[in-house]
């Protein structure tokens, strides 16, 4: 993640006051809180780590049950995904290890354990709901997870032998990129984090 008002530029202007950077700031978080309360929900996550650019900007989702941790000296998503990964591991080296974007407020735990589970323990990843991301990519079991995040993801992992995994999940589908994903989110179920904010002072336009 880059520190929160830094990040998800392609949302400012979702509020009815774009300059606001408090509210983009706090919609980003909302945002990750909310992914990071599912995905430590799900059965078959054992530990979550959240990579940062400036690590002491996310400080606040330690109460969430999570660890933060810098890029390593790496650079780019890709490259902090490498670092996190390293780190992942060194505890488990024969482990799955994933990848998961931090931008899906509507995410259900079950949809997530179910993407695991589907890949049993073979390099998989879903694609966003456009079909050209990627939100959620997983390693096989003891081997590199080689992330190919960027335009066109869902293509790069494909071509580089990772298994589109076919399930519907549309909660693990639904990352927030734009208002209009965002207003598709919405309409799939927030999390409590992000609804309780777009029903308050920051509220969408």
């Amino acid at each position: 993640m880059k520190p929160p008002r830094a990040g998800k530029s392609r949302l400012r202007g979702a509020f009815a006051d774009p300059v606001d950077d408090g509210c983009h700031a706090a919609l980003v978080f909302a945002l990750a809180a909310d992914t990071l309360r599912a995905a430590t929900a799900a059965p078959g996550v054992r530990r979550v780590l959240v990579v940062g650019s400036d690590p002491e900007t996310l400080a606040p989702l330690r109460g969430l049950g999570v660890e933060i941790a810098g890029e390593d000296g790496e650079r780019g998503l890709n490259g902090a995904l490498r670092a996190g990964e390293r780190l992942l591991r060194a505890a488990d080296p024969h482990g799955v290890v994933g990848a998961l974007q931090a931008d899906l407020p509507a995410l259900r735990p079950a949809e997530l354990a179910e993407a695991i589970a589907e890949a049993a323990g073979r390099r998989a990843f879903t694609a966003d709901r456009h079909g050209t991301g990627t939100t959620l990519l997983l390693s096989a079991a003891g081997q590199p997870l080689a992330p190919r995040f960027g335009a066109g993801s869902a293509r790069a992992h494909r071509e580089s032998g990772a298994l589109a995994l076919g399930l519907t999940a549309p909660s693990l589908r639904g990352d927030v990129d734009t208002p209009a994903d965002l207003e598709h989110a919405r309409l799939l179920g927030l999390g409590e984090r992000t609804a309780t904010l777009l029903e308050q002072a920051c509220a969408v336009s």
